[in-house]
């Protein structure tokens, strides 16, 4: 089980973004988009196993990029300058918890009929 899923609300704690909105004053949170898992890689380019040091996170409104893209042939495709969110380390980030709207680490708790569950580390409340 992941510590932070798809469509979580996760602060950023770590990075360019972050350094700037905490010389603003503000907290800088988004929602998960996506989440691209790591993998060991092989020298013939097999996926060997999970490497959790390479996971990455794309959270909407965090890290922008300008991508330059041109037109390739007759497909019909945005050409331009496109802004759009480059991936964030997950070891930058923290999940917001719903209850009590602070950033905090995530716990996870084994239940009697072998259910596993998320909780908050600051209000001990499930987050799902």
């Amino acid at each position: 089980m992941e510590r932070i899923k798809r469509g979580d609300l996760v602060e950023v704690t770590a990075g360019r973004d972050a350094a700037d909105a905490r010389r603003e004053g503000k907290k800088l949170q988004g929602t998960v988009h996506r989440l691209i898992p790591g993998y060991r890689i092989d020298r013939r380019h097999r996926r060997i196993r999970r490497d959790q040091n390479r996971d990455r996170v794309v959270v909407q409104g965090v890290n922008l990029i300008i991508k330059h893209q041109r037109r390739t042939g007759d497909v019909r495709t945005q050409t331009g300058r496109i802004e759009r969110e480059a991936s964030v380390h997950i070891s930058n980030v923290m999940l917001v918890c719903p209850s009590c709207k602070e950033a905090t680490r995530v716990a996870f708790r084994v239940y009697e009929d072998g259910s596993k569950a998320r909780h908050c580390r600051r209000c001990d409340e499930a987050i799902d």
